[in-house]
Parts: C-alpha cells; sequence; structure tokens
C-alpha cells in the first residue's frame, strides 16, 4: 500500500484521488447488527426510574414505653413469634409488688364485702320479723322502728363493701398498667430481625427529634410488596389492579407476576430534577419454597396495555419514524414506518413492514446509511 502511494505522488492530484477512493472501497460492506420483524406479544408499560424493595405489610420498631434495666429478653435474632408474646422486660419488681398489693387488697375487701352483706341480711330478718309482730300488736313501735333503722344501715354497709371492691380491682388495673409499661410484647406475629441491648444494660424512650435504635425490630413477612419510585410523567396512566411484571438481583433468572396494589396520592421531591410517584406491587405467588427478604432490590415493570400475535420489531431500530431494511441485494433500503403500542424493548408496527423482512438494530454505526451495501454480523 505504501509503495502504490508513493507511486502515486509522481502522477496528478485528481487520478490520484480517484485511485485512493477505489483501494479504499475494497475493504468490503458495512457490518450491521439486524433483527427479524416478527410475530409475537408487545406490551406497553412503564418501569421504575430507580431501584425498588422488597417491604413487609407490617414492621415495627419495638421499644419499652418507659425507661429502665433489662432484666429479662426472651428472643434472639431470627425467632419466630406470636401476638403477645412477651419479648423484653425492665427490672419492675416494684411494679410486680404493687400488683400482688393490689390483688390481695381485693381478696381482703371481698371477704369484708361478705361479712357487711350477711350482717345487712340477718338485719333485714329481725326488721321484718318484727314489723309482721307489730301489726299483730306482738311487739313495741320502739323495738320495731330500731331494727328497721338498723336493717338499712347495714344495707349500706354492705352497698359500700361492694364499693370498695370496684375501688381495689381499678388499683389493680393501674398496677398492671404500670406493669406493662415495661414489658414488651409483640403487636403481631412475625420475625425478630434485631435486637438491640443485653440483659443489665438501659434502655431509653427516644426523645422528641433525636431518633434511638429499638430494643426489637420485629417484622411480620407473610405479607410483602414493592415498593418503586416511578417518574411523574409516567405515573397518570398507572392505576391499582394493573399487571406487573416484577424482577429482582436476587434471583436473576425469574420473573414474578403481580399487580399493582397502590398509587401514592403526592409526588415525592426530593430529587428536584427527578421527582417521582411511589408506586406499591404486590406479587401474585410466591413459589413454593422461596423465600423473599425485606430489603431486597426489585424492578416493577407495569403493563399499561399488551397486544398479542402482532408485527414487532427492537425500538432501538427506529428513528424519525423510519427504518432501515436490508434488503436481499444486501443495499439498505428506507422505510417508513407506522407504529402502535411499546416499549423500550419492542414496539409494534402497524404499518410498513412485513414479518420475516430484517430491519437494521446498529443504526448508530457510521456510514449505516440508505444506499450502503451491508451484510449481517
Amino acid at each position: 500500500m505504501r509503495k502504490v502511494i508513493k507511486r502515486l505522488l509522481w502522477i496528478s492530484p485528481l487520478v490520484a484521488l480517484g485511485v485512493l477512493f477505489t483501494l479504499m472501497s475494497r475493504s468490503g460492506p458495512l457490518l450491521v447488527t439486524v433483527a427479524e420483524v416478527e410475530l409475537s406479544d408487545v406490551r406497553s408499560s412503564v418501569a421504575n426510574t430507580r431501584a425498588g424493595t422488597v417491604v413487609a405489610c407490617r414492621r415495627a420498631m419495638l421499644a419499652p414505653q418507659t425507661g429502665g434495666q433489662i432484666a429479662k429478653l426472651y428472643v434472639t435474632e431470627g425467632d419466630a413469634v406470636e401476638q403477645d408474646q412477651l419479648l423484653l422486660e425492665l427490672w419492675n419488681d416494684d411494679r410486680k409488688a404493687e400488683l400482688l398489693l393490689a390483688e390481695r387488697n381485693i381478696k381482703v375487701s371481698r371477704v369484708q364485702a361478705e361479712e357487711a352483706c350477711s350482717i345487712a341480711a340477718t338485719a333485714d330478718k329481725e326488721a321484718r320479723r318484727l314489723s309482721s309482730l307489730l301489726s299483730q300488736g306482738l311487739a313495741s313501735q320502739e323495738r320495731t322502728e330500731e331494727a328497721v333503722g338498723q336493717a338499712d344501715a347495714t344495707e349500706a354497709g354492705c352497698r359500700a363493701a361492694r364499693a370498695q371492691i370496684s375501688v381495689r380491682e381499678a388499683t389493680r388495673e393501674m398496677a398492671l398498667a404500670f406493669l406493662a409499661r415495661t414489658q414488651l410484647r409483640a403487636p403481631f406475629a412475625g420475625i425478630v430481625a434485631e435486637v438491640n441491648g443485653e440483659i443489665g444494660e438501659f434502655v431509653t424512650p427516644s426523645p422528641v427529634g433525636i431518633p434511638t435504635p429499638p430494643a426489637i425490630d420485629l417484622v411480620d413477612t407473610s405479607c410483602l410488596y414493592i415498593s418503586a419510585p416511578i417518574d411523574e410523567v409516567d405515573a397518570p396512566a398507572i392505576r391499582v389492579g394493573m399487571p406487573a411484571r416484577i424482577t429482582m438481583d436476587a434471583f436473576p433468572d425469574q420473573i414474578f407476576t403481580g399487580h399493582v396494589r397502590r398509587v401514592a396520592p403526592y409526588v415525592l421531591d426530593l430529587e428536584k430534577q427527578a421527582r417521582t410517584v411511589e408506586v406499591e406491587a404486590e406479587i401474585d405467588m410466591i413459589p413454593a419454597g422461596q423465600t423473599l427478604l425485606p430489603g431486597y432490590s426489585a424492578d416493577v415493570e407495569i403493563i399499561l396495555a399488551e397486544h398479542e400475535a402482532t408485527l414487532r420489531i427492537p425500538t432501538q431500530a427506529i428513528t424519525d419514524g423510519h427504518v432501515l431494511v436490508l434488503g436481499d441485494d444486501g443495499i439498505l433500503q428506507e422505510r417508513s414506518i407506522s407504529t402502535g403500542i411499546g416499549n423500550w424493548e419492542y414496539i409494534e408496527i402497524l404499518d410498513g413492514l412485513k414479518a420475516g423482512e430484517r430491519v437494521v438494530v446498529s443504526v448508530d454505526r457510521a456510514g449505516v446509511v440508505a444506499g450502503a451495501i451491508a451484510v449481517a454480523e
């Protein structure tokens, strides 16, 4: 090649240019990537702008209602617990003593009420007996009135003794409430995700505006959903109940079918240049043996419309409503097309192409223009 160029220097410039063009054209046709126009399904869909997250329907960051020293830990991380199960207990010997005292006072009050009401019943019988004798002239008026007064007084003592029981029972309820403030129970059945604290350590409630680690993090893994941010431009087309395709990095070869369960009624503007709407999707059925963990990253593709057995091509093959078709003669032909629904992957072809034709996908390569000679890779 170098020898040819040196020789060209001795002839006229026009002849040299012509010879060089001929030499360069001998490099062969362009290599292009093509895709065949095919009959298949096409979806119109939108997807999250950033990674979504698997979220538990219920997750509670639990801490005792009052501060104190941890006396007992009944669970460890990973334990499955039932609703109302005792998880943690602060030192509360004083509260338990108050409860025991209240219960014993109730017992005493019940015995006292039984005694007072028994006396009242006896006094009432005596008053009735004397009243009957008075009507027959066999008892004095004074003695009868005294007996009736005594009966009324003892009846009042009976009612007072019974009221005292209610007071003591209320005291017991108060003691139970104070005791409950030192105990941490599960508000729902779930899995203990994290325990922050050991026996002997002190815990305190979080001051306003100053978050502290929860004593126990409880997660309900029986109900999970995916929370994903959708661009505000795409959000108006989304409705609750629309089908969705869910993928996760943890299961790269699996697609979960689901549906939209909620569309947030507000826009998140944490990032001023990328405002999004939070959309929640729920998996229709988790395969047996499959374990999903809260916190997994996930992507959600929401199906707005779907056409079956229709002509389609890769979306990237289209430029301003035109495609390049690789003919049987190896020449690239520009074709105007009419499109239907589609997404970032495939788009529906309504007119301009036939099944089996080959369209160029690598349209961004140098020299890929109508009229060029090309071969498929």
